[in-house]
């Protein structure tokens, strides 16, 4: 649900009725992952999706139909080998379906609409819902803020709410959406009740060092990939707003001064373009030192050579070199500062996502990583 955020408050706003179809549990090849929602209001306006296409026509009837009934469902789509004219997933996976109505009279509406408004606007919030259990309570959001507070509930039980209040608040820590078992009342034992945490949080960072042409593709490539992006050099005639018109943020400083200054999170990624050990060394001396995604640098390998003995010399430890990505970016042959932005972009996926840099053809890897799709946590 929060995923179609900034379209959905909207909604709210202008007291439009709508239901909503969000993936809370998946296996196999699936397209989209817990989270991803597709809603249909009254009017049969459809905004998101759930599968790419492939179950999008029943799922947009599921809502139409909740919507009507003011009852929240949950399906089952897979492939069929029996019927291959079946409505299900052509590439083999299967997806759950929670199909949540948000009408007028919806004791719960004004618990989405606070969701909904604080991730449009970027806010960190986590929203529960209930997607196994008894029927009455199924969809039944909870609502979890930064500091821990929480509003709405999960069918009167205040165990239950505490207990899914602070292990949602975890997710929302890790900036994670994923699934959650719990015991009915909040205990420490069964788990009869199911929910999907979906946490908005701030988006991820990206840190650009070297005000160079490449970094200007880079940003491009960063603010694509839903990065909020700063470039920082400390030379002011090139860190200047007429060449990165893309970057969130503009810092004309030393690169190691900026980093040890600035707040930065298990999502951020490093990425150094400035090849020269002025900058370099130290930079990447405590970057390589920073619980962070990702920290690349650029070079050519005889630079890479060399900055390594530099930073030995400096006592940076080979358990440290081991998580410095370079020469940075996958081997794509690139040579123009787009088609390197794209060579680091898609190194900064995979690092992320889990995958193995390989084409995709011939290999026997999953097209599909299961970074989200198991449970993260269960409280037993």
């Amino acid at each position: 649900m929060l995923d179609i955020a900034e379209e959905l408050d909207r909604w709210v706003s202008q007291g439009r009725e709508f239901a909503v179809a969000t993936v809370v549990a998946v296996g196999g090849s699936a397209p989209r992952r817990p989270g991803a929602a597709l809603a249909v209001d009254r009017d049969g306006t459809a905004v998101g999706s759930v599968s790419g296409g492939c179950v999008e026509g029943a799922v947009y009837e599921l809502c139409r139909q909740a919507l009507e009934d003011g009852v929240s469902v949950r399906e089952r789509f897979g492939y069929s080998d029996e019927d291959a004219f079946a409505v299900g997933l052509t590439c083999g996976g299967v997806i759950d379906i929670l199909v949540t109505p948000v009408r007028a009279d919806d004791p719960a509406r004004p618990v989405f609409a606070a969701a909904l408004a604080a991730a449009a606007k970027g806010a960190a919030a986590a929203l529960a819902r209930i997607t196994d259990g008894p029927t009455d309570l199924l969809g039944l959001p909870l609502l979890v803020h930064a500091d821990g507070g929480h509003e709405g509930g999960l069918g009167g039980h205040p165990a239950l709410d505490r207990t899914a209040a602070a292990e949602a608040r975890a997710l929302l820590d890790a900036g994670r959406t994923g699934p959650l078992a719990i015991g009915a009342e909040g205990s420490r034992c069964g788990r009869s009740v199911r929910l999907l945490v979906e946490c908005s949080v701030p988006p991820p960072r990206m840190i650009v060092f070297g005000a160079i042409d490449f970094a200007a593709a880079l940003v491009r490539a960063g603010k694509f990939l839903g990065y909020r992006v700063t470039v920082c050099d400390a030379r002011p005639v090139f860190a200047t707003a007429a060449r990165f018109p893309d970057a969130d943020e503009i810092v004309v400083d030393w690169p190691h001064r900026y980093l040890a200054a600035t707040v930065t999170d298990a999502r951020t990624v490093l990425c150094v373009l400035t090849h020269d050990a002025r900058f370099d060394v130290p930079l990447l001396e405590a970057a390589l030192r920073l619980p962070v995604a990702y920290v690349g640098a650029m070079g050519s390998r005889r630079t890479h050579l060399e900055r390594n003995e530099r930073l030995r010399e400096v006592g940076v430890t080979e358990r440290e070199l081991a998580r410095l990505h370079s020469p940075i970016g996958l081997d794509l042959g690139a040579r123009t500062p787009e088609e390197t932005a794209l060579s680091i972009a898609a190194e900064i996926v995979a690092v992320r996502r889990g995958g193995s840099g390989l084409p995709l053809a011939g290999a026997r890897t999953p097209i599909h990583h299961d970074s989200g799709g198991r449970p993260l946590a269960s409280v037993a």
